[in-house]
């Protein structure tokens, strides 16, 4: 499929148009809302009582419902992924989580690594939802995705990152 193609396969048996949301759980909705306005930036609006939708740069919006006794911990798997353009500014993110944690409940701060083709840290908020903080090109994790099947490990290979469109050219660290 072409960039922002909306096709669905022809052979699917479901033909939907697009990946509309996710649904994330909060404990306390008005806590939640101020984090991720005003520390992760994402925009939000009140739904209901007990929910909101929240999005950031695009037409994708997760729900968020409020669970007052939730106790479940998001698994580092199913993580949320937050785009900035540089390893810079996930080294300045990384520095704003460490030192405004104990201000926002955020806690099990991961360090920055190089992994799967770009560099990153996770974090777990308020709500025991799992974040991660990446350098990307625009357009997210388009560019693996339109690499079609890979091979081997794919995107776990060590150098993978340099295929990167905003990377063609760089080098590798000997």
């Amino acid at each position: 499929m072409a960039e922002g193609s909306s096709a669905v396969r022809p052979d699917s048996v479901l033909k939907p148009k697009f990946i509309s949301h996710g649904t994330l759980g909060s404990k306390d909705l008005a806590a939640t809302r101020k984090f991720y306005e005003e520390f992760l930036g994402i925009e939000a609006v009140r739904t209901s009582k007990i929910s909101m939708m929240v999005r950031l740069g695009g037409e994708h919006v997760y729900a968020v419902v409020e669970q007052k006794n939730r106790k479940e911990v998001m698994q580092r798997i199913n993580h949320n992924g937050l785009d900035v353009g540089t390893d810079a500014e996930v080294d300045a993110a990384h520095r704003q989580c460490t030192e405004q944690a104990e201000k926002w409940g955020i806690h099990d701060i991961t360090k920055p690594v190089v992994q799967h083709g770009t560099y990153s840290f996770m974090f777990w908020d308020l709500d025991d939802n799992c974040w991660e903080i990446l350098s990307n090109p625009k357009g997210g994790y388009t560019w693996i995705f339109e690499q079609g099947d890979l091979p081997g490990k794919g995107h776990w290979e060590k150098d993978f990152r340099f295929n990167r469109p905003d990377m063609k050219g760089a080098k590798p660290a000997s």
